[in-house]
């Protein structure tokens, strides 16, 4: 008998055994055990996706199945057995979709919203003039993440960038067009700063796009005791510019704008050193190469997947939850 047969098998015996045991309760016990269920089968199919990847073990073994149904059979009024239940069964969902996080690219098994990202991904990478590349697992992973963190958690950051901020928002993109870089860039500013003006980082960089004073000053704008441009929503998009220009010359266009992200963050004097450690210089000399070996900074591991999920959520405000 397959490993997959043998999970179906489990889980429509523990879905027996739990409408077995809502027949016996009242309506209390009929909400809690409905819950259970839910909680049961979505565990049981995360353990029917664990068996196709063929591994040795299982999420729920055949005792889990028969210990968990004995615990419905006897539950009958006893509450705070079934919320211990309830609670065993949340934790082992929540390693099956860690589990399923990291494997489900290494078995060629992604669910829509997945490709969707990659898709986007891939449309930013023609955007940014590179050739077709194969993006790898780990950094859709981490731009699917920090979507789900726009969504939720940092919500109101892109509702404020895409709401009461949008004229500026847009006046930003248009200043990024103005000079020949890819208008979407505008959303570094929403992981830089939050798009606010005003913040102030523990390096002392300040403004939108979180200029230090010596940055700010190679690329044009005043600062001193008087006046402090970085504060100036327009002027430090036209200085942020013209670092960004100078970077993507510095690194090269296509898949090399990446490495003028990752320069942006973590300075262009780290990517440099990160790409001396390269054995081959024509097919290694990449963002790419180095997301996978990690060699950049950690923090800017994180950034430039940051970035390209604040861009997808802009370009794609209604399918995330954000009215345009």
């Amino acid at each position: 008998m397959s490993r997959t047969t043998v999970s179906y098998r489990l889980a429509a015996t523990s879905l027996r055994g739990g409408i077995r045991a809502i027949t016996k309760l009242g309506k209390r016990g009929r909400v809690i055990i409905q819950i259970v269920l839910c909680l049961l089968a979505a565990v049981a199919g995360s353990a029917m996706w664990h068996a196709r990847a063929a591994k040795p073990e299982s999420l729920l073994s055949s005792g889990d199945i028969g210990q968990l149904e004995a615990s419905l059979r006897m539950g009958e009024g006893n509450y705070e057995e079934l919320g211990r239940l309830i609670s065993v069964l949340a934790e082992r969902q929540n390693r099956a979709r860690d589990l399923q996080l990291n494997l489900l690219y290494q078995l060629g098994l992604r669910n829509s919203e997945q490709d969707f990202v990659e898709r986007q991904i891939q449309l930013l990478m023609a955007e940014f003039g590179a050739e077709q590349v194969r993006i790898p697992p780990e950094f859709v992973q981490r731009v699917t993440y920090f979507i789900g963190q726009y969504q939720l958690r940092e919500r109101e950051v892109v509702a404020r960038a895409l709401g009461p901020a949008r004229k500026d928002l847009e006046a930003a993109r248009a200043v990024l067009k103005q000079n020949h870089l890819p208008p979407d860039l505008v959303f570094m500013a929403v992981v830089e700063s939050d798009f606010l003006v005003h913040p102030i980082s523990r390096e002392g960089a300040v403004g939108l796009w979180q200029f230090r004073t010596a940055t700010a000053r190679e690329c044009g704008m005043k600062v001193n005791d008087k006046v402090d441009e970085r504060l100036n929503p327009l002027k430090s998009t036209h200085a942020a510019c013209r670092y960004l220009r100078r970077l993507i010359l510095d690194f090269g266009a296509g898949s090399s704008v990446m490495l003028a992200l990752a320069a942006y963050n973590a300075g262009p004097e780290k990517v440099r050193d990160a790409l001396k450690s390269v054995r081959d210089p024509i097919r290694q000399r990449n963002f790419w190469h180095l997301y996978k070996v990690r060699a950049l900074p950690p923090e800017t591991r994180q950034y430039v997947p940051k970035v390209f999920a604040a861009m997808i959520v802009g370009r794609n405000p209604q399918r995330f939850g954000f009215a345009e």
